[in-house]
């Protein structure tokens, strides 16, 4: 199909589906006005040539992500679409509010259940659904980190259902990744639609490294702004290493593995050309299991031995706090709104999706006799891996599914399936709605500072709810736009969105 250059989303259809961009009438919605006409009056096939540059300068600047087949770790770019996807300011507002709430209600909870266990002492969550999560650590058992805050970067998995309504998908907060892609995405596009960026008043995001730097300052033990810090990552071979090495040089922080650091008297040391330098505090990205073979696993060699002792005395910062991958486990999500009525004692802002805990005997015995219109997910997986999508499973794979839950159904939960909301999406030689999430990254600090948007990923094959990249998912800009950019209401809908063929 060639273009004739006008109408780039005459033959687009929301097919049904709660649509990002246009309304179910066809309109435009709020803050796409100028956009949709920008995008209209392109001539011919140029938005495929800013698609095709697009992409080519991702690959020039290296932002990439690592993919292992057959043993092999293969570098490739992350898919990016150029039709962003916008938010108005005002509700971006109250998703921020939500968020900022959801953190605090999450730190105290963590900074309870390492110490004074209210939450479990008043039969809120039980004892053992706690102490029996994967991401639970009896090492930080009396731990108390720097300025009590253990959750320092959080990601959060929002999703809009069919009813307009912004949902919480999941928490991360072990060592959330994604945010390197933001960043490089939002300098393509600045570069991409330089006039209707401007125009849009986009809130911006290139500011998250100095947030992120001012964070670590503020937890560094004594030091302040004078503190020395550096982003601890495995190596090379990580999935996210463009992100770690990105971040570490927008801070002006060194980056480091576990063999460029050691113990001295109790102080964290890293390795120079001029000798043995003291570190203040990390921004690590590796996962508990391999921090300090002194205390969790043995056999690692991505740490630093003796850490975790520095730590408790101290004498070093580390962010994220060990400990947190138990605010991670979906069964623990499930009871988020009661965090929040508990530690808060506020009705929750942005609302978890309806789960269903497959460790209580009733609500198993309900999933179980409905499992084929229910997702289906491990507590304890990342990535999208081990989901059962119930719609799209054949019988076979239902029944595989139940010998699984009732074997560990403390390692599943089960929801609804909801209807992803989507954005027009350039699929080879038009756009199609495609389903998309956002993750939000927040940093909590002396405040809490909740970036504007974060990384929308979309789903890019045709009706898929899965959007990792690890399964073929890619990613939009998010732009908050404070612009009164509401199109042209008067228009007749088919003046933008046709009906199809």
């Amino acid at each position: 199909m060639e273009l004739s250059g006008c109408m780039l989303f005459e033959k687009y259809k929301t097919d049904g589906f709660y649509d990002e961009m246009f309304d179910e009438s066809g309109g435009v919605r709020a803050g796409y006005g100028s956009l949709a006409d920008r995008l209209n009056g392109l001539p011919g096939r140029e938005i495929f040539q800013r698609q095709a540059a697009a992409d080519a300068a991702l690959q020039s600047q290296g932002i990439t992500f690592s993919v292992y087949r057959e043993g092999r770790g293969i570098d490739q770019t992350f898919p990016f679409d150029i039709i962003p996807r916008i938010i108005t300011g005002a509700e971006w507002d109250r998703i921020a509010d939500g968020l900022r709430q959801r953190i605090r209600a999450l730190n105290l909870f963590l900074n309870d259940i390492y110490n004074d266990e209210k939450i479990i002492k008043a039969g809120v969550i039980p004892r053992e659904l706690i102490v029996g999560s994967p991401g639970y650590r009896k090492e930080c058992i009396g731990l108390r980190p720097p300025r009590d805050i253990w959750c320092h970067v959080t990601g959060v998995d929002l999703i809009r259902h069919s009813d307009g309504q912004v949902y919480v998908l999941e928490d991360n907060l072990r060592v959330p990744s994604g945010v390197g892609y933001v960043l490089g995405n939002r300098q393509i596009m600045k570069r991409t639609f330089p006039a209707v960026f401007e125009a849009q008043k986009v809130r911006p995001v290139a500011d998250y490294p100095l947030h992120l730097l001012k964070m670590l300052q503020y937890i560094a033990p004594g030091a302040g702004e004078g503190a020395t810090g550096g982003v601890l990552t495995p190596g090379m071979y990580n999935s996210a290493y463009f992100e770690h090495s990105f971040l570490a040089q927008q801070m002006g922080v060194q980056l480091l593995e576990g063999g460029d650091l050691e113990m001295a008297n109790d102080r964290l040391m890293m390795r120079t050309t001029r000798g043995h330098e003291p570190v203040d505090v990390l921004y690590r990205r590796i996962d508990d299991d391999f921090l300090d073979p002194k205390v969790f696993r043995t056999d690692s060699v991505l740490g630093v031995p003796g850490i975790m002792q520095a730590y408790r005395a101290g004498k070093v910062a580390i962010a994220n706090a060990p400990g947190t991958g138990v605010a991670d486990d979906k069964v623990i999500y499930a009871y988020v709104p009661e965090m929040i009525k508990f530690y808060l004692n506020e009705e929750t802002l942005l609302p978890n999706v309806p789960t269903y805990l497959c460790w209580d005997e009733t609500q198993l015995a309900h999933v179980l006799a409905n499992m084929e219109s229910l997702v289906v997910k491990p507590a304890n997986e990342s990535g999208g891996y081990g989901i059962l999508i119930g719609p799209a499973a054949s019988r076979s794979e239902i029944a595989s599914f139940k010998e699984l839950v009732q074997k560990n159904p403390r390692g599943y939960i089960a929801q609804p399936v909801m209807s992803l909301s989507r954005v027009p999406t350039l699929i080879r030689k038009h756009p199609e709605g495609r389903h998309v999430d956002l993750r939000p990254f927040v940093i909590y600090g002396e405040d809490i500072y909740v970036m504007p948007g974060g990384l929308s990923r979309v789903a890019l094959k045709k009706g898929s709810l899965i959007v990792n990249s690890s399964q073929g998912g890619g990613s939009k800009d998010t732009w908050i736009t404070d612009a009164d950019d509401a199109g042209d209401p008067g228009a007749p809908a088919s003046a933008i969105v046709g009906e199809g063929e």
